[in-house]
């Protein structure tokens, strides 16, 4: 029997599941605040997401997450906690220098393990797309405000609708090869060099002249706020790149 699949719906707000089979559920890209797991059994339960506050059996854990994963990943807390404009400078040096080996990494894999997805999480490329996206709206777009900001090969996340990506020019069913996305991936890493090495105290306090696209609410869009996004991006979503890595080395 084919899994029914819901999307975009507000059907099980509030809702109480008993007494039912949930194995195998799977919740993804949805709001959860006040979700509740009660009395419940099985194994191989997993959880990732980004949670203001996360308790298993009467114990509150996020604490200890937060300070595992930056044990794990140091540039994410670099990226998170960046505040002047020498915190920044080090927090793009940390991120070049994990992407550097990363990319190395994944090349001695063959390219089709590059585009291939573990446990339905973005491929590799993928994750290049939507990274070199990330850079062109908060930095070419709301910092720079490039003139034509968004390279065709950026990927944006599916709250983002089919027909609001192709108005800001991206075509979200290209496959490029991984070089093919790579050039301008690093051609966007490089301006973002360029703005953190001239970076000052007043240009992170600029309020900028756009915000990061037409999808993105009205709001006030500061600089700092900006390269914070494109800094802890960079951070989570290499997290993500390692950890499938290792699943493709270990099938390779």
């Amino acid at each position: 029997m084919t899994a029914a699949e819901y999307a975009q719906s507000d059907q099980f707000r509030g809702a109480r599941i008993h007494q039912s089979d949930l194995a195998g559920l799977e919740i993804r890209d949805c709001e959860v605040s006040g979700l509740k797991i009660v009395d419940c059994y099985g194994s191989d339960v997993y959880l990732g997401g980004d949670f203001e506050r996360l308790v298993v059996n009467d114990v509150d854990v996020t604490a200890y997450v937060e300070a595992e994963l930056d044990r794990r990943h140091p540039t994410r807390a670099l990226a998170r906690d960046a505040a002047s404009p020498d915190d920044y400078r080090a927090a793009w040096d940390a991120v070049e220098t994990m992407w550097a080996a990363t990319l190395d990494r994944a090349r001695l894999l063959p390219e089709a393990k590059l585009h291939e997805r573990v446990d339905g999480e973005w491929s590799f490329a993928e994750t290049q797309r939507h990274l070199l996206f990330a850079g062109d709206a908060w930095l070419g777009n709301a910092v720079l405000e490039e003139e034509t900001p968004y390279h065709p090969l950026g990927l944006c996340g599916a709250w983002m609708p089919t027909d609001a990506m192709a108005k800001l020019g991206l075509d979200r069913e290209a496959t490029p090869t991984l070089d093919e996305v790579l050039a301008p991936r690093l051609a966007r890493m490089a301006s973002m060099r360029r703005v953190v090495d001239g970076l000052t105290e007043a240009e992170l306090d600029r309020v900028c002249g756009r915000k990061p696209g037409d999808p993105y609410p009205d709001q006030e869009y500061v600089v700092r706020r900006c390269l914070k996004v494109v800094l802890k991006e960079e951070a989570e979503h290499h997290r993500y790149a390692v950890r499938d890595l290792a699943v493709l080395e270990a099938a390779a």
